[in-house]
């Protein structure tokens, strides 16, 4: 994106089925099959957890699409039996397999697509900049990578409508060995964004390494239970800020901070559902950072 001003700032919460956000964040009486459409209300963009538990179908993307509103992104998580299970061992016909499932069908609503890796998983560079050169940079290289699926697909493929349209990366690490400066350029080289990823149980690292920040909010001192204070808050919505506009000089950094004036699109995603903080904490993030949802019509 050019220099001066700022990106977009999209503010949501990961996934939305949770029993027992019934009665509290959603209304009383809301149908379970209109959860996603009272979130969508609320939020500019939502995170989808169930791509990352198991395959899913060209109708279950379409019907997500069709519950949001014009405007509305999700984020996409990638399959864990790709990152957890294989890791990253053959991971082309996964990577086709799931471009093949649907995610192409959410046409402008596809976002970020989301890697995360065990805790277990460490920095080798081999294998991830092999993973990384598999990974589609636009909505045509992914319907064409997704041509190469195979049997196990649970209904037949879409493919999108063969518009192309930038697709993103982001990847979550969460061992310490990619506390490393050969990791970061990698990142940099393929333009996938690191994910800053407030914990106490894993790395938190802010180093600017893509056009955009994923930025996932986990709960800072009980993992996914505790809530953010109003001073928390205030920080975070500064940074959010000040990454909008080129500027990451507050945190934690490898290969150091970063301030190039260069407008960059925001996400983040309050994961700290356990207690019911997420979509307060996310509204409250929005309202600090100005942002009106859903768009007024001009």
């Amino acid at each position: 994106m050019a220099g001066g001003g700022k990106g977009d700032i999209r503010i949501g919460v990961s996934g939305w089925t949770y029993k027992p956000w019934r009665g509290n964040f959603y209304p009383s009486g809301l149908v379970q099959k209109r959860e996603l459409n009272f979130a969508a209300s609320q939020f500019n963009a939502l995170e989808i957890n169930g791509t990352f538990y198991g395959m899913q179908t060209p109708k279950a993307f379409r019907s997500w699409g069709a519950a949001a509103p014009e405007g509305f992104v999700f984020a996409v998580k990638g399959p864990r039996y790709l990152t957890h299970m294989l890791r990253l061992t053959n991971p082309e016909p996964p990577l086709a397999n799931f471009f093949a499932s649907g995610p192409l069908v959410l046409g402008d609503k596809l976002g970020p697509v989301l890697w995360q890796f065990p805790a277990s998983f460490r920095f080798d560079a081999a294998r991830i900049e092999a993973f990384f050169k598999l990974l589609p940079q636009d909505s045509r290289a992914a319907a064409k990578l997704a041509h190469r699926h195979d049997h196990r697909l649970k209904a037949p493929a879409d493919y999108g409508d063969g518009g192309a349209r930038p697709i993103r990366h982001a990847m979550e690490i969460r061992h310490e060995s990619f506390r490393d400066p050969a990791f970061i350029a990698l990142l940099r080289r393929y333009g996938v964004a690191l994910v800053c990823a407030d914990t106490v149980d894993w790395p938190l690292l802010m180093d600017v390494t893509a056009d955009f920040i994923y930025c996932r909010l986990h709960g800072s001192a009980e993992l996914y239970r505790s809530g953010y204070s109003d001073a928390q808050l205030d920080l975070w919505a500064r940074r959010v800020g000040n990454w909008a506009r080129g500027r990451a000089s507050d945190g934690n950094f490898v290969s150091g901070p970063t301030d190039d004036g260069m407008r960059r699109d925001v996400f983040v995603f309050f994961d700290n559902t356990d207690k019911l903080m997420a979509p307060r904490d996310a509204k409250a993030l929005m309202q600090r950072t100005g942002i009106a949802w859903p768009d007024e019509p001009h």
